[in-house]
């Protein structure tokens, strides 16, 4: 049986905000990965890291996603055009708005689709020319493809015209093409994409939709212009949110596999994953806090970690996280099999703890105890506030850090 899901505690309301806050840290995650990655190996490298990390994540999760939500191919590793555009639109490498992908339709073979806004792009522009095309050519050319192959493996994604931007301000930002033809050849996923599809995170039962509950149980309907997350029902957006952690979980595994082929030894990996992981953390809890409006207290960083992905879902990480008052367990499960987040966590390694309660409030830390095969966490606060950690400071260059959220009327996109 799955285990309850800790996002089921949220209203349906909060849930609607949660979810699309959940997608953007996905998208943070490189902000923090990737600068760490360009120090120790050089900016190719990076890029070919970045390629290897998607590659070998996306093609699972999206998978995951359509089986939740009722848009799965009738017949399997077979949709269409529509199919491709509903992943994309709930998935960690295109967060809503911040990477603000327009869809048309032309048949089930046939599409396209425009940025208005790329927040990625506005991350690297300033960087110049080569990291522009390092992201939006060497990076994107594969890895745009790799989630395309999810729904159909004949399927390709092929630009219009993309960045570096002539003139300097050109809008759409990008566009693209997406064609399902019988004569392209059949696409196969990368090495480490077996290994992932291998791992917990992939198989990992999560509680299912009830589909009595008001509101929509899934996406099986229309295509449309921007998914509306408060149209969905509780335990949807429930669903949705445990996903959308597992996505993390994948693309971090995508990482380690990437960096371990690169890293000199086990420690500059240990050391590279940490530095990813406390960077996106800490930002992931900025946003979180700041969207739920929590107390900046210790009942408010309690509340944060109960939703932060590195504890979550709770079928994946096995842990006791008691909010408002009490004590943090961690013990051992499906998370530490897969060398997860969560692994790299403990009474030795509090920073990303600290780095998320921080968030709350730089008074807050964390005082963590081993206990047996498991570890204790309690949130405390101190007189003297901590000084920001150099890899939120890192992850903060983001535009994402602060970038807002807007109210959009959901309309059905038809074939034009």
């Amino acid at each position: 049986m799955p285990v309850r899901s800790r996002y089921a505690d949220l209203s349906r309301a909060d849930l609607a905000v949660v979810v699309p806050e959940l997608l953007l840290m996905g998208q943070l995650i490189d902000r923090s990965g990737m600068a760490w990655c360009i120090q120790a190996f050089g900016r190719e490298e990076m890029l070919q890291i970045a390629i290897e990390e998607w590659a070998a994540s996306s093609p699972v999760y999206t998978r995951r996603m359509q089986a939740a939500l009722g848009y799965a191919p009738a017949t399997p590793g077979r949709g269409d055009v529509v199919t491709i555009f509903k992943g994309l639109q709930l998935d960690i490498g295109a967060p809503p708005q911040f990477m603000d992908f327009r869809y048309t339709v032309h048949d089930a073979h046939h599409g396209e689709f425009h940025l208005d806004h790329c927040g990625a792009l506005m991350d690297v522009e300033p960087m110049g020319e080569d990291y522009v095309r390092g992201m939006c050519h060497d990076i994107e050319d594969p890895t745009f493809d790799a989630t395309a192959i999810a729904s159909h493996p004949r399927a390709q994604v092929r630009p219009i015209h993309r960045p570096p931007r002539t003139p300097a301000d050109r809008q759409p930002h990008c566009a693209w093409t997406v064609t399902i033809d019988d004569s392209h050849p059949e696409a196969e996923g990368i090495p480490a994409l077996a290994r992932n599809e291998r791992s917990r995170a992939a198989g990992i039962a999560l509680a299912p939709i009830d589909p009595t509950e008001d509101g929509a149980a899934d996406y099986a309907g229309p295509l449309v212009t921007d998914v509306d997350f408060a149209a969905f029902s509780h335990s949807a957006l429930v669903r949705i949110a445990d996903e959308v952690c597992l996505q993390m979980h994948l693309l971090d595994r995508g990482f380690a596999m990437a960096v371990r082929g690169r890293a000199a030894d086990e420690a500059q990996l240990l050391s590279l994953r940490r530095q990813q992981l406390v960077g996106a953390a800490g930002i992931g809890a900025l946003r979180l806090a700041r969207a739920l409006g929590v107390t900046r207290d210790e009942a408010g960083a309690r509340r944060v970690l109960a939703l932060h992905p590195l504890l979550n879902p709770a079928a994946y990480v096995d842990a006791d996280v008691p909010v408002p008052d009490g004590t943090l367990t961690v013990r051992p499960g499906p998370a530490h099999e897969d060398e997860a987040w969560i692994s790299l966590v403990g009474p030795d390694a509090p920073d990303a703890l600290q780095a998320i309660v921080q968030a709350v409030d730089p008074h807050l830390d964390v005082e963590v105890t081993p206990a047996g095969e498991a570890w204790t966490a309690d949130v405390v606060r101190r007189a003297e506030p901590a000084e920001e950690r150099p890899e939120v400071a890192v992850t903060k260059f983001s535009t994402g850090t602060d970038f807002a959220f807007e109210e959009r009327t959901s309309l059905p996109i038809t074939p034009v």
